[in-house]
């Protein structure tokens, strides 16, 4: 089965590189966004870096209560799990990332609770060659900053996600969970539920 991380279609209205106006092209695109050739090409020579958020529900003493787990369809139409996860672009800081990525698969009223500066539970990394490590990306080799990011508002999810499914700690770190998981995220989702304190 092919794994892969998720390439949500570029947003248009998403400059956010103000800062970088020497290097703009035509009005309206994106410089921090490469077309589909250049993207292989920089697959097949580069690292990529990614960002994957692990949503959580918490109680009022800020204690996890909920691991949200994205549901979706592969184009081979096998159903696997896996977490909020995509690239950083050009210019952009890591906080604003994270914040864009929880928006487009959780949706603008997840209302994510991120720190100025996210500190990540663990870097993950993916390689085309099964084997090299616990996580496998059929495409490139990627380089993953994992968090765990509070959410407490609706989760509705968007991009190719079907559903956001609240598992309890005990029932995300399952084994059934984990072989759901595309690319080895089961692994991740124990990293972080070690890091939480919560693995049993």
């Amino acid at each position: 089965m092919a794994v892969r991380t998720p390439d949500p279609d570029p947003e248009p209205d998403d400059d956010g590189l103000a800062g970088y106006a020497a290097a703009t092209p035509a009005p309206g695109s994106n410089p921090g966004w490469l077309s589909e050739f250049e993207l292989e090409e920089a697959r097949r020579r580069l690292p990529m870096l990614y960002v994957e958020a692990i949503p959580v529900r918490t109680d009022g003493s800020g204690v996890v209560t909920e691991i949200g787990i994205l549901l979706r369809s592969t184009p081979m139409g096998e159903m696997t799990r896996t977490i909020v996860s995509g690239r950083v672009r050009f210019g952009e800081t890591i906080r604003d990332a994270l914040f864009r990525h929880v928006e487009n698969d959780l949706g603008p009223m997840a209302f994510p609770l991120l720190p100025p500066q996210p500190l990540p539970f663990t870097v993950a990394e993916y390689f085309p060659i099964p084997g090299v490590s616990a996580y496998h990306d059929d495409r490139q080799h990627a380089v993953s900053l994992a968090y765990v990011v509070p959410v407490t508002g609706t989760c509705e999810p968007r991009q190719d996600a079907l559903e956001v499914t609240w598992f309890t700690p005990e029932e995300a770190g399952s084994d059934a969970v984990a072989a759901e998981m595309e690319g080895g995220r089961g692994t991740l989702i124990r990293q972080a539920l070690a890091n939480l304190g919560l693995l049993r």
